[in-house]
């Protein structure tokens, strides 16, 4: 069982930068691929960034591609989301995720979620 909690939204002016943590807790953290999710049109939730438990392989969404980066620190438990250069329509609830399963944002596929944390982005 892992627990994950999210912090680090807030406001911020259109073309400011955040950084989004997501603290787990339970054993094996090293062993999950990590992802960020946000709620979007039509959809529950929109495959954000995720990152793999081995090697920190790397994966955009083509909305956040060269702004967003996402990180892990498997000594500290935490996963980050480096937001930069924000727009206004990155405006929503970011949510944390882990899988020990082989996928790349498939909502279905994540078995532990955060309860989310606010971003808005003002023009």
């Amino acid at each position: 069982q892992v627990q994950l909690v999210e912090s680090g939204g807030g406001l911020v002016q259109a073309g400011g930068s955040l950084r989004l943590s997501c603290a787990a807790s339970g054993r094996g953290f090293s062993s999950y691929a990590m992802g960020w999710f946000r709620p979007a049109p039509g959809k529950e939730r929109e495959f954000v960034a995720t990152i793999s438990w081995m090697v920190g392989r790397t994966y955009f969404a083509d909305s956040v591609k060269g702004r967003f980066t996402i990180t892990r620190d498997n000594a500290k438990n935490t996963v980050y989301l480096q937001m930069n250069s924000l727009k206004p329509e990155d405006t929503a609830v970011y949510y944390c995720a882990a899988t020990r399963r082989n996928t790349i944002g498939v909502l279905d596929q994540y078995d532990y979620w955060g309860q989310g944390t606010q971003v808005t982005v003002s023009s």
